[in-house]
């Protein structure tokens, strides 16, 4: 590896066990002394925090433009201050989310998906490598009620089915579609021999 790092992302609705398969990949490439550095979004930021209380109490008045600036300024600060510095490194970056989900979760409120990705390129790295996880929405919802105590505001059939359509639209070149429905095992083993072609190591 030569150069910048690698910028991988993990992404789809919650219960499709990207942040399984996140954790796991962080394990898998220390464990063979590949430089890696994993990160999510929203994250622990100033503004990260903002986002994270309304996923559990709720939207209130905040309006979906100004809720779309929180995830912008969140992710300024997480380009600048964890993923460049850790691109600039060398190391290959396993990000949790990223300007996909702003596109597919706010684009499911009303407001434009593909405004949304434009606005973000504008200053965010475009990932090497992009998984977008994908189960039955239904079978996610599960998942996640078995999981924990309490449901966040995003977690709602009808909405999580028009964000899973917009997560569907995604179709650049360096996205490549999980299917959840397989054992973490079969799909960690997908995705290693994808990054190991990927990063030629």
């Amino acid at each position: 590896m030569s150069g910048r790092g690698w910028l991988i992302v993990f992404e789809g609705i919650d219960g499709t066990g990207k942040s399984t398969q996140c954790r796991e990949m962080e394990s898998y490439l220390k464990n063979i002394k590949i430089p890696v550095a994993r990160f999510r979004e929203p994250t622990d930021g100033i503004w990260g925090q903002k986002i994270r209380e309304i996923l559990t109490v709720g939207r209130g008045n905040l309006t979906r433009e100004e809720e779309l600036s929180w995830f912008i300024k969140d992710r300024r600060e997480d380009v600048k201050n964890n993923i460049l510095p850790a691109l600039n490194l060398n190391k290959i970056v396993l990000l949790d989310r990223y300007y996909y989900s702003t596109a597919a979760y706010q684009g499911a409120l009303g407001l434009d998906p593909k405004e949304i990705l434009r606005e973000n390129e504008k200053f965010a790295p475009t990932p090497d490598r992009t998984y977008i996880f994908k189960a039955p929405t239904e079978e996610c919802l599960s998942r996640i009620k078995s999981s924990r105590e309490s449901n966040s505001s995003f977690e709602k059939l009808d909405y999580l089915n028009q964000v899973q359509k917009i997560f569907n639209s995604f179709n650049e070149s360096h996205i490549k579609r999980i299917r959840s429905s397989e054992t973490i095992e079969d799909i960690h083993a997908q995705l290693c021999e994808d990054i190991h072609q990927l990063i030629g190591v």
